[in-house]
């Protein structure tokens, strides 16, 4: 998240200029990924919430604390709650096996299929302490998936970590605030809306744009990044029109 510091920054700021009015409610999406959230929170080592933590602590704790720090008001009411509906043994496919390496029918077609992901594609090796030796990263993957969680089909691991998640936060002076955390998504980074009185922002990590309602002017600023996520910290506003 350290990464994502300059854009929260900027975002509060802009927030706190007044340039939007009375802040009246914030939307917040983290978006996990359906591949993300299959490699860490159904195979890996956060799957199991009472021998780890629960997944809105693993994953998003500081999603929580910027959404009261933009804010900056005391939180009077929260209402959260999440389920884990999709990564059960009832949905596994018929023709699935215990590893995709077992000879599963429908691998071919999954799209959590860990040959493909490891092995085929070779993705989300850091967690498999890959040999120096390239020419023996095949065999030692293919070891993996035999004798570790990351071999094992998504439904039929003991896992507990919702893969949707909601909290409502109700804040002094009566501004809302809702935050969603969703495993079934193509994309990850994390979305942002805020409504003002006066106008509003929508952001998406790498820029955002702010509508003045007055004016009807859009003003879009951009992160000025250097391929660390824009540890750079650098802003620029890119562009206004009406």
């Amino acid at each position: 998240m350290l990464r994502y510091a300059p854009y929260f920054i900027k975002l509060r700021e802009l927030m706190n200029s007044g340039a939007i009015g009375d802040i009246i409610s914030v939307q917040h999406l983290e978006p996990i990924g359906h591949e993300h959230m299959s490699h860490s929170y159904v195979r890996g080592n956060w799957h199991n919430s009472k021998a780890t933590t629960p997944i809105i602590l693993a994953k998003s704790c500081h999603d929580l604390d910027i959404l009261k720090w933009m804010v900056n008001k005391p939180a009077q009411r929260i209402q959260a709650f999440g389920d884990l509906k999709w990564f059960r043994k009832e949905n596994a496919p018929a023709g699935s096996t215990a590893r995709c390496t077992d000879g599963c029918k429908v691998e071919a077609e999954c799209p959590y299929s860990d040959l493909r992901l490891y092995y085929r594609e070779r993705a989300w090796l850091h967690v498999m302490d890959m040999p120096d030796d390239k020419s023996k990263h095949a065999d030692h993957i293919m070891d993996r998936l035999k004798t570790t969680n990351y071999g094992r089909c998504v439904y039929q691991m003991e896992n507990d970590q919702p893969d949707h998640y909601i909290c409502n936060i109700q804040f002094e002076g009566n501004i809302t605030a809702a935050f969603s955390m969703e495993a079934f998504t193509s994309y990850e980074g994390r979305r942002t809306r805020v409504m003002g009185s006066l106008g509003d922002i929508v952001g998406d990590m790498n820029s955002f744009v702010h509508t003045d309602f007055r004016t009807d002017k859009k003003t879009e600023w951009k992160q000025n990044t250097d391929g660390h996520g824009g540890a750079t910290g650098a802003w620029w506003r890119i562009g206004s029109r009406q």
